[in-house]
């Protein structure tokens, strides 16, 4: 004989779903600062920090947009990282629209990764991307953002 659940017997096996997937118990930090080319701000932008597998780090990446080279997990089209090693990947465009398949212009540099260690805290950072970035081969790897 079938016998249904009531909703709050089905509660501690979604809760338990969802520690499974990771949409649990990580602190998600707000992380904000500069990021330059060459030293010069970045006028548009999008800056990630994807938490470095390879040192252990798991969880979700955290992002934020880059306007007139600064950048804040926490206002809109952000979201704050959770700590730790990090692999931060930026992608920079020089801010001119073109046309309507390129309103934000041309990149200015392929996508730059550096390795960091951020404090599992709320912080401020900077970022530079060498002009030696600019030669670089495309990295073709999608960014997967839940």
């Amino acid at each position: 004989m079938f016998r249904r659940f009531s909703r709050y017997a089905r509660l501690p096996a979604v809760l338990l779903c969802l520690l499974a997937c990771g949409c649990g118990g990580n602190l998600v930090y707000r992380v904000s600062g500069k990021v330059t080319f060459h030293g010069k701000p970045i006028p548009l932008g999008k800056i990630y920090f994807i938490p470095d597998g390879s040192k252990g780090n798991t969880g979700a990446a955290g992002y934020a947009d880059i306007k007139d080279g600064e950048y804040d997990t926490k206002g809109q089209g952000g979201k704050g990282m959770i700590g730790g090693p990090m692999l931060v990947r930026i992608e920079g465009v020089d801010g001119v629209k073109i046309d309507e398949e390129r309103p934000n212009g041309n990149p200015l540099f392929p996508a730059y990764e550096t390795q960091v260690d951020m404090p599992k805290s709320s912080t401020t950072k900077e970022f530079d991307v060498p002009l030696s970035a600019k030669d670089r081969k495309p990295d073709v790897r999608p960014i997967i953002v839940p």
